[in-house]
């Protein structure tokens, strides 16, 4: 089958939903999302914590959310990119507003806004502890309500369409490379149909699953940012991987691990040991308030040095009746596993948790590829250099969906349908016996990353990866060219391509710097002048 779409929307989280809603009422063409399983169960609606904004003018400003950022992100953060998002998060809060998402007020009706690690001052919008989750459905009530956009739940894109299909030869160096839409896998016929766009946006999320322990969902396989790679895309920063310090250690819970928020640090949550001894004074003068980055390594340091498999999160100093108001979701998840948060200690470990690189774009959201723009998570805006300063994604989120619905918007009559683009070639069968070797090879990409290139790397872990990954790949590209193709075999392909750039961007960069942390390279790229 071939489909035509004149905006073609790959995810269908905050990011996804916003474009769609902003292209959709510019009544310029049809659009359609392409959302791998259900319209709620994307990365957004996972996001506990808020969305940071200026919005409290008589003590906070832009210079110091944009301060904020910069310092977070080791000062290898875009400044454009930077300020494009801190000047234009007002704006889009009020349009999430309008569209029915609903932020906690306090009486007098202005916002309650939140602290968080790495903020100088309180603006942190919030819904209780299900921020995402709340943003995701007013977006999707929004979404659902739009009869200009169509919604194909449960498909999956298996690669983006360049002039590689219609048989030129594509390399990194290919000047222009367009992106002509996507071969997207039909879940009901189990064919792969064409879906030809002329205009392609990718918004697939993170990339979490590709570690053994993620906060995010088990989708999170950086479909958007290995398929852009395979395109010839450009791709950056792969190696800043943020571990969130704090998802709740539950055992058989990994895909996602249970989050407990940084916002439950800055209540005055306080880290320590299983025995209740304290240990972030060793680390850093704001003890539990220090960026995730020196969190997370001060708590894989401990359980590394004690033989322990977590820490735990102490707010049994908190008024109960407080702790219950402000996170009732967290209360209650903790409860059901026999834990009272305001009498117990809360297991706690570090998990993958945020992808600070991805497909690479410019202020419009733009990808390096013609046509194709790619926004959310997947993409590396610069906003977040080595390390995204937290809420900080939610917003960034909304402000590239609206910077490239305009911008997209304003070129789509440039484009045509490119009709010569041929069917997916869908030759090949699937055993039982096949699907072992694939299942087998995800649990070992999860090993090989979170053994390998976690928390703390090193030049002899990171070429262990290296040979390991590339062993994974020859075998998953020859049974590739032997199957049909699977939701299953694809997003195997997917993680182990992720997999490579973040350990190759790893081993790229000679020094410490934000998330990325190695023991051959201990002196931070500042120490070395």
């Amino acid at each position: 089958m071939v489909f035509k779409y004149d905006f073609l929307i790959i995810g269908a989280g905050v990011a996804g939903m916003s474009y769609a809603l902003k292209v959709a009422r510019a009544h310029k063409g049809k659009v359609c999302m392409i959302c791998k399983t259900s319209l709620d169960e994307a990365n957004t609606s996972f996001a506990q914590g808020g969305v940071a904004s200026v919005t409290n003018l008589a003590v906070d400003n832009f210079d110091k959310h944009i301060e904020d950022t910069m310092i977070a992100g080791d000062f290898i953060s875009d400044h454009r990119a930077v300020e494009q998002v801190v000047r234009n998060a007002p704006e889009q809060i009020a349009e999430l507003v309008k569209w029915g998402v609903n932020f906690d007020r306090k009486e007098d009706g202005e916002f309650d806004l939140h602290r968080e690690g790495g903020h100088s001052e309180f603006r942190i919008l919030h819904h209780a502890d299900d921020t995402g989750a709340e943003i995701q459905r007013g977006l999707m009530a929004a979404v659902r309500a739009c009869p200009d956009i169509d919604v194909k739940e449960n498909h999956f894109a298996v690669e983006i369409i360049t002039q590689h299909h219609l048989g030129a030869r594509v390399t990194r160096r290919t000047p222009y490379i367009n992106c002509y839409g996507a071969y997207v896998l039909n879940p009901e016929t189990q064919k792969v149909d064409t879906y030809l766009s002329k205009v392609t946006l990718m918004c697939t999320g993170g990339c979490g699953a590709v570690y053994q322990t993620t906060t995010n969902p088990i989708i999170a396989t950086g479909d958007g940012e290995a398929m852009v790679y395979r395109a010839k895309g450009t791709v950056k920063d792969m190696e800043f991987v943020q571990f969130h310090p704090t998802a709740l250690y539950h055992p058989g819970e990994t895909h996602p691990a249970f989050l407990i928020t940084e916002a439950m640090r800055g209540y005055g949550g306080i880290l320590r040991l299983p025995n209740g001894e304290s240990f972030m004074e060793k680390y850093d003068e704001r003890l539990s308030l220090a960026p995730r980055d020196i969190v997370a390594r001060a708590i894989d340091k401990e359980m590394k040095i004690h033989g322990i498999d977590h820490v735990c999160l102490d707010v049994t100093h908190k008024d109960p009746a407080e702790t219950k108001k402000h996170f009732p979701n967290i209360y209650m998840k903790c409860k059901s596993i026999g834990i009272d948060i305001t009498t117990d200690y809360i297991p706690v470990r570090p998990a993958a948790h945020y992808m600070c690189g991805g497909i690479k774009v410019d202020l419009n959201g733009q990808s390096s590829i013609e046509r194709l723009y790619a926004i959310g998570e997947c993409s590396c805006t610069g906003l977040h250099g080595g390390n995204r300063l937290a809420s900080n994604s939610l917003i960034e989120a909304v402000v590239y969906a609206d910077a490239a619905a305009k911008h997209s918007l304003e070129h789509v009559d440039e484009y045509d349908f490119n009709e010569k683009v041929p069917e997916w070639n869908d030759e090949g069968t699937m055993t039982n016996e096949e699907k072992v070797l694939i299942t087998q090879s995800v649990k070992e990409v999860g090993e090989i990353m979170s053994n390998y290139v976690g928390i703390v790397r090193s030049d002899l872990r990171l070429k262990r990866a290296w040979d390991r990954l590339d062993l994974l790949y020859e075998e998953t590209e020859e049974l590739f060219k032997r199957v049909k193709a699977s939701r299953d075999i694809c997003e195997l392909r997917n993680m182990i391509n992720v997999g490579y750039l973040i350990t190759r961007q790893a081993i790229e960069r000679k020094e410490c710097r934000g998330l990325h942390y190695t023991t051959d390279y201990p002196l931070h790229a500042y120490d070395k002048k």
